[in-house]
C-alpha cells in the first residue's frame, strides 16, 4: 500500500513539474507587459490557495516568514520579466542556480556547513551559468539573462528563509509572496488589460492551474516522497520548458545556452544524487 502510494506521489509530481513547466510557453505568448502578467497571475494563484488551504495558512509575521514572502514575490516578477526578454530556457535554467547561493550562504545564514564537495559543485554551475552569456544577446536578452540570475537568487532567499523558519509556512508564505507580486503588478495590468477571451483564458491558466492548483499537488506529493527522488522528478521542469516554447513559439536557445543548461542541471542532479546516498549512509 505504501509503495502504491508513494508511485501515485511520483506520478502527480510529474504532473506537477509538467503545469510548470508550460509557463515559459503561457508567458511568452500572454499579449501583455511582463509586470501585467505577473500582477495577474498572482492574484489568481493566491486566490486559489487561499480557497485550497483556507483554516490552514499561518500567517505570523516572523523574520523567516517575511523573507520568504520577499523572496518568493523576486522570484515570481523576475521570471516573468526574465522570460519576456531573453530565451524560456535561459529564463528557467538560470533560476536553477539557486542552489549556489544557498551553498554560499547556508554557513552563515542557517549555521550549517558547506562540505569540500558542495564547492566543486559550486564551480560547475558558475561555469555553467556563465556559458549562458557567450551566446549573441540583443540588450533586452542581455538585461533578461540578468533578470534570470536574479530569479535564482530569490529562490535561494526563499529557501534559506523557509529552512530557517521550520515552522511548516511554505504555502502561507507562498500566498503572501503572490499578495505582494499582485500589488506590484495589477495597476500595470489596469492599464493594459487583455483585450481578448483567448488572453484572459491564458492568464486564468497561468494563476490557477499553473501556480494555484500546481502548488497544491506539490505540497501534497512532497511529503509523501524522499527528496531525492523529488528534485529527480523536477528536473523535468526546465527540460520541458524550453521544448514547449520551441513547439508553441519556435524560440530556440543558443547553443552556448544548451551546453550550459545540460552543465547546471547536471550538476544539480548529481549533487542531489551524492546527498540522497550521504544521508543514506
Amino acid at each position: 500500500m505504501a509503495e502504491r502510494g508513494q508511485g501515485r506521489a511520483a506520478l502527480l509530481l510529474a504532473v506537477t513539474a509538467f503545469l510548470w513547466s508550460t509557463g515559459g510557453v503561457a508567458i511568452k505568448l500572454a499579449p501583455l507587459s511582463p509586470m501585467a502578467v505577473t500582477g495577474g497571475r498572482s492574484l489568481l494563484a493566491a486566490l486559489t490557495l487561499w480557497l485550497l488551504f483556507r483554516g490552514r495558512l499561518d500567517f505570523r509575521l516572523t523574520r523567516p516568514f517575511v523573507c520568504a514572502a520577499l523572496g518568493y514575490a523576486g522570484l515570481l516578477v523576475t521570471n516573468v520579466a526574465a522570460t519576456k526578454l531573453t530565451t524560456a530556457a535561459n529564463a528557467i535554467l538560470l533560476a536553477y542556480t539557486a542552489p549556489v547561493y544557498v551553498a554560499l550562504f547556508a554557513p552563515a545564514v542557517l549555521k550549517e556547513p558547506t562540505r569540500p564537495a558542495d564547492w566543486a559543485f559550486v564551480a560547475a554551475t558558475v561555469g555553467g551559468m556563465a556559458l549562458f552569456f557567450l551566446d549573441k544577446l540583443s540588450p533586452a536578452g542581455l538585461w533578461g539573462n540578468v533578470l534570470a540570475v536574479g530569479t535564482g537568487i530569490s529562490y535561494a532567499v526563499f529557501t534559506l528563509a523557509m529552512r530557517a523558519g521550520r515552522d511548516g509556512g511554505l504555502v502561507a508564505a507562498v500566498v503572501a509572496g503572490h499578495l505582494l507580486t499582485a500589488a506590484a503588478g495589477l495597476p500595470f495590468l489596469l492599464a493594459g488589460p487583455p483585450r481578448d477571451a483567448a488572453a484572459w483564458l491564458g492568464l486564468a491558466y497561468l494563476g490557477v492551474v499553473q501556480q494555484g492548483l500546481s502548488l497544491a499537488l506539490y505540497v501534497w506529493c512532497i511529503k509523501r516522497l524522499r527528496a531525492l527522488t523529488a528534485i529527480c522528478i523536477m528536473t523535468l521542469e526546465p527540460v520541458l520548458n524550453p521544448v514547449f516554447v520551441a513547439l508553441g513559439c519556435g524560440e530556440l536557445p543558443g547553443r552556448f545556452a544548451v551546453l550550459g543548461g545540460i552543465v547546471v542541471v547536471g550538476a544539480v542532479t548529481l549533487r542531489a544524487v551524492f546527498a540522497g546516498r550521504r544521508a543514506g549512509a
